[in-house]
């Protein structure tokens, strides 16, 4: 017996979402990472299932957030947006450097950068925290990040390094001069050989050679390599906190182990970072979670690379550098016009994480002109209406081969630019979808919206885009769209009663916006020139 049309379709569409579920499996499964600490990919495989622990270490809050710290937090943003889509649950944290962190990223005998300008400013030092976290935050909200759901000070868990000092030194790894606690390197090397310096690749003869001559307290330790993990206070210090050694403060490096421990256990999935923080800060929480627990803190390490401009390093001495507020309103020399944060979220995706990124004025243009075009395209789809019937002819078995390969790149450690490359290789299918050029016969309704919804969740919820208007509108949006609806309503009727003076008046004020309206089969779209 023949199947009538709508059994055919109904098992169409039953085989459809029987292999979604069965990709989605498959997707979780799949995910291969790039870990520093191996210095290769390997599969993920969580430390519970279901479930990820991932620590990022935060901003030291002395001054505004610079452009490569807000790559480095869009790229975890990315990472988190996308585990949380395989359908893990997630419990990100990420710190604030409040304390400990000092000029130089020396670990004795400078100044607490906080502490420094705080002094310089005739400042409370959380006066400072408090401005400079405020705008981070602020910074976080206008790129459109997540928040983690844990950010925790680092002089709000005091008590906490205190026990971690206590139990290095416990365990034989630490050692007390003058007040101040020093990790012992060498014995560690010793112990644990092969640990220190696997994972910033650097030889151990080269890291027990380095010294820091400008450094006061030098003398205090027993090797050069030995690095702070408290430190006494001098009278002139502004934060400080009583201690069994002395009044004093943590080591930079020490924080993040004791906050990471604290939240997400002795071992935990993923800890990331940039790659400058590999040595010594990430060498030494290795080191220091060893001395207090003879564990490595995290499975997989995860580090962004450098932002550049114009092919070179971001330098304040020669020039060489953008604030992001520069950046969105053009106010600078190094380029010709602003930039929406969405454009530049977008041009950071255009580079894989791992990868260096050249910050230039024409690369900028081409991200603007992409961004636009895969939001309009997405407008486009998203309003599109399959008539009904069609096959899963070659168009059909391309789209879906495409949606795939979008998932697929993305779980080859989170490549974002190829991933993006798909979703363009699509773009020429929906325009052409709308055009006419192909045909819905050759496309089944459920196909369709397939990819509706895999453009929607790559574009705001693993991208974290946002329409530009939108994200310019205190997300008002909705409002937009109603407005620009009603505008091309009557922009419609004024050309159907031949009132061409009216129809030429609203297209004029909406090209001096920047706003352009195209007209085609399924009426008339609006997009930002």
């Amino acid at each position: 017996m023949k199947l009538d049309a709508f059994t055919l379709l109904m098992k169409q569409h039953l085989q459809h979402f029987a292999g979604v579920f069965l990709n989605f499996a498959a997707m979780k499964n799949s995910l291969v990472l790039y870990n520093s600490l191996s210095g290769q990919k390997e599969p993920f495989e969580s430390i519970v299932e279901g479930r990820v622990g991932m620590y990022v270490c935060g901003p030291t809050v002395y001054s505004d957030v610079h452009l490569g710290n807000c790559r480095t937090f869009v790229s975890f943003d990315i990472i988190y947006r996308y585990l949380l889509k395989l359908g893990y649950k997630v419990r990100y944290v990420r710190n604030i450097t409040d304390v400990g962190h000092l000029e130089g990223d020396a670990d004795t005998g400078a100044e607490d950068k906080i502490s420094k300008k705080a002094r310089l400013e005739q400042l409370e030092p959380m006066e400072v925290v408090q401005q400079y976290m405020n705008g981070f935050h602020d910074m976080m909200q206008v790129f459109n990040t997540l928040p983690p759901n844990i950010e925790p000070r680092a002089t709000g868990h005091i008590i906490e390094q205190i026990e971690m000092v206590q139990a290095i030194l416990d365990h034989g790894y630490a050692y007390i001069q003058n007040g101040s606690v020093y990790f012992d390197t060498l014995k560690f090397v010793k112990d644990k050989e092969g640990l220190y310096g696997k994972l910033s690749g650097r030889k151990i003869d080269d890291l027990l050679s380095e010294t820091r001559d400008d450094l006061k307290n030098q003398d205090e330790k027993r090797h050069p390599s030995d690095f702070a993990i408290w430190i006494k206070a001098d009278p002139s210090h502004l934060m400080r906190w009583n201690s069994p050694w002395s009044v004093g403060f943590p080591g930079w490096h020490l924080e993040c182990s004791a906050m990471s421990t604290k939240y997400l256990g002795e071992h935990f999935d993923i800890h990331g970072g940039g790659a400058d923080l590999k040595f010594p800060h990430h060498e030494n929480e290795i080191a220091q979670n060893y001395g207090a627990c003879n564990c490595t803190p995290a499975k997989y390490w995860l580090h962004g690379n450098m932002l550049l401009m114009n092919g070179k390093k971001m330098s304040k001495s020669d020039g060489n550098t953008i604030m992001p507020n520069q950046l969105f309103s053009g106010d600078s020399p190094h380029i010709s016009k602003g930039y929406s944060p969405m454009v530049v979220r977008f041009f950071m995706l255009q580079s894989h994480y791992r990868s260096t990124l050249d910050l230039t004025d024409d690369a900028l243009q081409a991200a603007e002109k992409g961004y636009q075009r895969l939001m309009e395209a997405n407008k486009v789809l998203q309003a599109l209406q399959h008539p009904g019937g069609g096959q899963a002819g070659e168009l059909d078995r391309s789209i879906r081969e495409l949606i795939d390969a979008v998932s697929a790149e993305m779980n080859d450690d989170f490549n974002t630019p190829k991933a993006l490359a798909r979703l363009f290789e699509l773009v020429s299918r929906i325009n052409s979808l709308q055009g006419g050029q192909l045909s819905f016969a050759d496309l089944i309704p459920a196909t369709l919206e397939e990819l509706k919804t895999t453009f929607r969740t790559f574009i705001y919820d693993v991208f974290g885009l946002q329409d530009e208007l939108e994200a310019g509108s205190n997300g008002q949006g909705g409002l937009v769209d109603g407005l620009m609806e009603l505008v091309i309503d009557m922009r419609q009727q004024a050309r159907a009663s031949k009132d061409w003076a009216t129809s030429d008046k609203i297209r004029d004020a909406l090209q001096e916006l920047h706003i352009v309206l195209k007209d085609g089969k399924e009426g008339t779209s609006w997009s930002k020139s």
